[in-house]
């Protein structure tokens, strides 16, 4: 396992995490919104990577994509996703800093 997909366990345990489009975007929207950073899986559409993109854009939060897959990210969140959003900054500091294989999507 990855070092991403461990700290992402590691999140998800914490109940630190939201994931899949329809729930990051309304978590994005809310007025106490606390999410730090959304991260992409590799082989997300590009569709959804555009319209994921614009509204972390709108709302200034951090968008990142590795080169974890839908799979992967199956195994660790117990669902296919590939679009989740870290609520802590600490976590998602430490996503960014343990690991080189996240880069910035713009």
């Amino acid at each position: 396992m990855s070092n991403i997909l461990g700290t992402l366990g590691l999140c998800r345990k914490a109940g630190k995490l939201v994931f899949g489009f329809d729930s990051v975007a309304a978590e994005i929207k809310k007025p106490d919104s606390k999410v730090c950073g959304v991260i992409l899986a590799a082989d997300l559409s590009e569709k959804t990577v555009k319209e994921v993109s614009f509204i972390c854009n709108k709302f200034s939060v951090p968008l990142c994509r590795c080169t974890e897959t839908l799979s992967d990210f199956e195994r660790v969140m117990g669902k296919r996703t590939g679009i989740i959003a870290v609520l802590d900054n600490g976590l998602y500091q430490s996503l960014i800093k343990n690991s080189n294989k996240l880069g910035d999507t713009e």
